[in-house]
């Protein structure tokens, strides 16, 4: 289909045509004749209407040598050629998009299917940017599903919880499915998840390994240690023969300092966390073929999440080294938390997220990290991903950051990053130029959605919050009533901190036998749990 015909300034770079056409739209590729080259492929830029018409602004692509690599013109366009829509097969054979690898979505005004490159992904880094609410994560959770169905060890550092929803089929969105060829799919036998049990239930505890070298203990302590400090800390190590809280806690106590405290009780919390044993989570277990771990830090305070992170990654990436767990992919959710720029803050995991993502690859560690503030995220790590998937940026900092960090961002590529509409995204790296694709539907739920506080009001009540445990017991007679201890998390809590719609709350009432005693002139209570027949003890106050 003939779109119009070259007038104006051409140049090797840029040219721009007088639309003939109703067809002609924004990103469309066209191609143009050249009588050097034949058929160039190239793309509009930009629409302008004058009281003349409507004028396009196109850039130049390139055509395919018979090296079969990307080339630019060295002669520019002659005046009033012709300007066509182009055909798909010329577009797949330009820029080389492939059958197989990860299906993403369908190229920006086309049904074109875009399949990544997992193996130049896995092993030369991913970068996902995008502002709040951009849709970075569900971006992520497709190109997650993609990398499952592939079989490849999969760790997912997780600091809302959002991405347990991949164990669930996405039912309600079957009709989008079918347009990309795809069926709902929950991926719960691949799925593990790690996290604190007192927030999630259905997760395993997390447990790291205690044993750790001085400088690994330094490095990990969640305060600024002053020179006395670290003085301290060395005269107790140096002498152990196993460095584990205990033993330092031990040690600090004999020395006379008053400086110990601060280092005696911040290493008592990190002991009582109960995040750390002799006997912690195998690396086995975490990576393993053809599953997915996610590390859940829902609930988990900032400090510890940091703490965490350089302990799992520093671990894991040394048993990587020395090839005792098999080649795998860590996602970073909130990158700019675990590794921020020098003068946004510091994180104990930022030196770990670094090395790896400079020297990962040697190993068969791939990194993938996930940012709304780009600007926040240290340069070195951008840098060092080969493939970056951008969807909408408005903030000035963040584009500046993006386009410094990222080869082949021109000025046109910057402006349209911030005029992506929700669900398309920016895809660099995967071919010699970036690519707007439509992000495919997810076989799996999405669980970033946004709570719905006013939905949330409107549906219930201030008397359905206020309810009594006792009252929602049918045919509970006032003779029987026993004393009740109330739960922690009240119904009003559950509605609010749910991502998805409750369609019903049962409350249970477990009968339990409650004891006061007195142990060395200590008041302790104790309730017996009838059913599991469990003791739980706590110190009264």
């Amino acid at each position: 289909m003939i779109l119009g015909k070259i007038i104006g300034k051409v140049s090797t770079t840029h040219f721009q045509f007088k639309v003939t056409s109703q067809h002609a739209r924004k990103l469309q590729f066209v191609q143009v004749h050249h009588p050097e080259y034949q058929f160039v492929l190239n793309q509009i830029t930009e629409l302008e209407r004058t009281a003349d018409g409507v004028t396009a602004h196109c850039q130049v692509i390139g055509f395919k040598d018979g090296d079969g690599r990307i080339k630019g013109l060295r002669t520019p366009y002659d005046m009033e050629v012709e300007v066509l829509e182009a055909e798909d097969e010329f577009i797949r054979s330009v820029i080389e998009l492939k059958d197989n690898g990860g299906f993403i979505g369908y190229l920006e005004g086309k049904k074109i299917p875009i399949n990544v490159d997992l193996q130049q992904i896995l092993t030369k880094h991913l970068c996902v940017l995008a502002k709040s609410g951009a849709g970075k994560s569900y971006a992520v959770g497709v190109l997650i599903e993609e990398i499952m169905e592939k079989g490849v060890p999969l760790l997912i550092i997780d600091p809302h919880g959002e991405y347990s929803s991949l164990k669930f089929p996405n039912n309600e969105e079957k009709e989008k499915l079918a347009e990309f060829g795809l069926e709902p799919k929950g991926y719960t036998a691949q799925i593990q998840e790690y996290g604190d049990v007192k927030v999630k239930e259905d997760v395993r505890p997390l447990r790291l390994n205690e044993k750790m070298g001085s400088y690994e203990l330094m490095k990990m302590l969640p305060l600024q240690l002053t020179s006395t400090q670290e003085a301290l800390l060395f005269s107790v190590i140096k002498d152990l023969s196993e460095v584990n809280f205990d033993n330092i806690t031990l040690g600090l106590e004999q020395l006379n300092s008053p400086s110990k405290w601060g280092l005696i009780d911040t290493i008592l919390y990190l002991r009582d966390l109960k995040l750390f044993s002799a006997t912690f989570t195998p690396f086995n277990e975490l990576i393993r073929p053809g599953k997915c771990s996610i590390i859940n830090l829902k609930g988990i305070a900032p400090e510890i999440q940091d703490v965490v992170v350089y302990k799992l990654l520093k671990d894991l990436f040394t048993a990587r080294k020395t090839e005792k767990i098999p080649p795998f992919f860590a996602v970073i959710e909130e990158a700019h938390n675990f590794a921020p720029e020098r003068g946004f803050g510091k994180a104990k995991s930022a030196e770990i997220v670094r090395l790896i993502s400079s020297e990962g690859r040697k190993f068969g560690l791939g990194l993938c990290v996930i940012s709304q503030r780009p600007a926040l995220v240290q340069k070195t790590v951008l840098a060092q991903c080969s493939t970056q998937i951008i969807l909408k940026v408005t903030n000035p900092n963040d584009l500046k950051a993006i386009t410094s960090s990222i080869e082949g961002i021109t000025s046109e590529t910057e402006a349209e990053i911030q005029n992506l509409a929700v669900g398309s995204a920016l895809v660099c790296g995967v071919v010699d130029r970036p690519l707007v694709v439509n992000i495919r539907t997810r076989k799996s739920q999405h669980g970033g959605h946004a709570i719905d506080i006013l939905g949330s009001a409107e549906k219930n009540s201030e008397e359905e919050y206020g309810k009594d445990v006792v009252e929602e017991v049918d045919k509970f007679e006032e003779k029987n009533i026993f004393p009740v201890i109330q739960a922690r998390v009240s119904v009003k809590d559950l509605r609010l901190m749910a991502t998805m719609p409750i369609k019903k709350i049962i409350t249970y009432l477990i009968p339990a036998v409650f004891f006061n005693c007195e142990y060395k002139g200590t008041h302790i209570n104790l309730l017996v749990d009838r059913i599991k027949v469990i003791l739980h003890y706590s110190e009264a106050w």
